[in-house]
């Protein structure tokens, strides 16, 4: 299975609500997660922050993956999402951003988000 057939299966899972059975069969122990918020390394510090983004979120109404695209030599894939969350509180908001994921050996090594931080 190719890197760019695994990441469209991982977004599957996160938009059946799986988030942490993606994440955790899918990064590596080294990972290294970076955004305009902070960077994150490794795998439980990495998964400790997905639980408290997921401890915030009331309810997960669509993901959409716009485009989605593998470089086959620099085992890379990027993809750009649109997501339709509702936050604790009732902030309802459309998350739009691109990951580019670093792949090695089936897993993610690294991955980087941009997005609007605004």
């Amino acid at each position: 299975m190719s890197n760019l057939e695994k990441a469209k299966n991982m977004y599957a899972q996160i938009g059946q609500g799986q988030l942490l059975e993606a994440f955790d069969s899918h990064y590596a122990e080294s990972v290294i997660m970076e955004e305009p918020s902070g960077k994150r390394e490794g795998k439980e510090a990495c998964r400790a922050y997905e639980v408290q983004f997921l401890n915030n979120v009331e309810a997960f109404h669509n993901l959409e993956i716009k485009a989605i695209s593998e470089d086959t030599e620099k085992s890379k894939v990027f993809i750009e999402v649109v997501m339709d969350i509702t936050f604790k509180g009732g902030n309802r908001v459309q998350m739009e951003q691109v990951a580019v994921q670093q792949w090695e050996v089936g897993q993610i090594i690294h991955e980087r988000f941009y997005y609007n931080a605004d």
